[in-house]
């Protein structure tokens, strides 16, 4: 999605994909269909070989976790002496995997808010007008790379701001999308029935006050009611928004739960803080983490 507005407002972008994704890119271009306004790159520079590229400006991490690894690996052949690397996924160990790839002064920290799919191959669907970035410096600077970003952001009409503390930023939008992820999915619903069933709220909300608590024991600066403003965040919602997790398992797809609540639990008894509710979901999804059971 991000990338493609990026290439319609000018920029030099190249699109890493692979099989029937990559093809129909090359062959139809990229489109994004969106409420915020569709987008058709075509043609669109795309590869499944990063070191067709060359070296990069800023190098785009928005790859599920469990190919986080892999995707650090291709990352190498497209850094150079001033190439920043941001991640703009949905778990809290990128950034260090990132860096014990290419170099920690290489990289910044990303979240992004969107609900976006490939509806099929070639061809991107965001759902709702939600589409927003974050993304700074480790250590809060603001510096001349992140505010070029930011920049390229604005040309293209990307809603983008620049956090001074990303770690927190990161920690908070864990702490909303890790619970939201796996009650999703583990009751095969959406928010609105979650939200308004009382039972399912409070597990909801014990899940995100869980992760919250998880990030203070890691010193991580977050505010002391930050689990009731996620909630407020929940009643916000559009009854029909699901998540990511729970269309890849209605998919059939690999699931991203162990860096979701599975990260949580691993690092809560490392912390010794006490994780329940995540260990639950953890435990009752664990069987489709690699697609349908069987």
């Amino acid at each position: 999605y991000f990338g493609a507005r990026l290439a319609a407002a000018g920029e030099d972008v190249h699109f890493i994909a692979r099989g029937a994704h990559l093809d129909a890119i090359r062959d139809k271009g990229l489109m994004v269909k969106s409420a915020n306004g569709n987008v058709h790159v075509d043609p669109a520079q795309a590869t499944a070989d990063a070191s067709e590229v060359g070296v990069a400006d800023v190098v785009v991490v928005a790859v599920k976790l469990y190919d986080t690894e892999a995707a650090a690996e291709q990352c190498k052949a497209l850094v150079g002496p001033d190439t920043t690397v941001v991640s703009f996924q949905n778990g809290v160990t990128a950034v260090e995997t990132l860096s014990a790839a290419v170099g920690a002064a290489r990289v910044i920290g990303g979240v992004t808010y969107i609900l976006s799919v490939v509806e099929s191959p070639g061809v991107i669907a965001h759902t709702g007008a939600m589409a927003s970035l974050m993304f700074g410096e480790i250590d809060g600077r603001r510096t001349e790379r992140v505010e070029a970003l930011h920049a390229a952001c604005e040309r293209a009409g990307i809603d983008a701001t620049i956090s001074d503390d990303i770690n927190a930023t990161i920690w908070s939008k864990f702490a909303f999308l890790a619970p939201l992820s796996g009650m999703t999915a583990l009751t095969r619903l959406t928010i609105g029935p979650i939200r308004g069933n009382a039972e399912a709220r409070a597990m909801l909300g014990e899940a995100m006050n869980e992760v919250a608590e998880v990030a203070r024991a890691r010193h991580v600066s977050l505010p002391a009611d930050l689990a009731d403003q996620l909630m407020e965040k929940a009643d916000g919602l559009p009854g029909e928004f699901g998540s990511s997790m729970l269309h890849d398992l209605t998919q059939g797809n690999r699931l991203e739960l162990p860096s979701l609540s599975g990260a949580v639990a691993r690092l809560g008894h490392e912390l010794g803080v006490p994780t329940p509710v995540n260990q639950a979901i953890y435990r009752a999804l664990s069987p489709y983490v690699e697609g349908p059971p069987g």
